[in-house]
């Protein structure tokens, strides 16, 4: 910010549920236009972060995932220019937490809730979007800051010469009929960190075909078939999409579409009883399926729970309305 803030404590809690989102996909990993990534992202209603902070002089934590709270509650307060001569601080209690280096968008959703709810405590009129630039969120999708806005399956246009956390350019409901179920590996973590970070500079060009045909599934098919609720054409699109980043993903990742030789497994099992919409979530471990009704996701995880038995297997909704904040 420009000038030093001067913070008003108010109100004396906030309480903030945030969940986990599908990455369905980078559209263009070639950047020939002077735009890179973009990326297709779906919001679920769970796994879930509930964070609950509350007014104090200093920071604290109590429950999950305490250093990363504090790494991200001090970063917010450097970047947010909060005078120095001023106890600025919280005690966060993080009840539940979506699972660590699992492809869900764990770090993106506790930074934000961590950042919002000293904004709220503080009374700080920041966007989501300034707080993910703060902390370092949004570097390459921004469909995690999308979704924590409005919920919803979520486009965003990628990052140019001078972006910060990439502009959302289509946000649609996702049918409420419609089921995902998420197949997760507890054994196994996706690439992360130094590891994803080193994984994209080894990795070679992209083809600027495959980003040209992917760009082309995206506005040309999945999106209008979601808008009609197609789910065949939808899950057409998404399978596409998938086929074709992994196979760019692949040497970075064991040398398969999946991170986990489980997960993969599961997916060859759910095609085989015609499930057309499949794919993993970001670098995995978790895969994901869309399919037409409660009725068929519950059959379907039944059955993966039979022949997968070490998987664990959500039924899930899309979340159409963002972050719960309440405070």
């Amino acid at each position: 910010m420009q000038s030093t803030t001067q913070p008003t404590a108010h109100p004396d809690l906030v309480t903030i549920q945030t969940t986990a989102r599908l990455h369905m996909g980078f559209i263009d990993l070639h950047g020939g236009l002077g735009r890179r990534f973009g990326s297709i992202g779906l919001s679920l209603d769970n796994p879930a972060t509930v964070i609950t902070a509350s007014q104090q002089a200093a920071f604290s934590v109590e429950g999950l995932l305490a250093e990363r709270v504090l790494e991200y509650a001090h970063q917010f307060v450097a970047k947010a220019g909060i005078s120095s001569g001023i106890k600025v601080g919280a005690h966060f209690n993080i009840r539940q937490a979506i699972p660590e280096h699992a492809g869900l968008g764990s770090g993106t959703q506790l930074a934000l809730a961590v950042g919002t709810a000293l904004a709220r405590l503080y009374q700080l009129p920041i966007s989501a979007r300034a707080i993910a630039g703060w902390v370092g969120r949004g570097m390459r999708s921004g469909v995690g800051v999308g979704v924590f806005e409005h919920g919803g399956l979520v486009v965003d246009g990628g990052h140019g010469a001078n972006t910060i956390v990439p502009p959302v350019l289509a946000r649609l409901d996702f049918p409420t009929s419609w089921r995902v179920l998420l197949v997760m590996d507890n054994t196994t973590q996706g690439v992360h960190g130094k590891a994803e970070l080193q994984a994209f500079k080894d990795l070679p060009e992209f083809p600027a075909i495959h980003a040209a045909h992917i760009a082309r599934l995206v506005l040309m098919q999945a999106l209008p078939a979601l808008a009609e609720e197609n789910l065949s054409e939808f899950g057409s699109a998404i399978t596409e999409i998938q086929q074709l980043v992994g196979d760019y993903f692949a040497p970075a990742q064991g040398g398969g579409h999946y991170t986990s030789s489980l997960v993969a497994s599961a997916m060859q099992w759910l095609e085989s009883q015609g499930v057309t919409c499949l794919g993993q979530s970001s670098w995995g471990p978790t895969g994901y399926a869309v399919v037409a009704s409660q009725s068929q996701a519950e059959s379907l995880s039944a059955g993966l729970r039979q022949s997968e038995p070490a998987l664990k297997v959500l039924v899930c909704r899309a979340n159409n309305r963002g972050a719960v904040i309440v405070g």
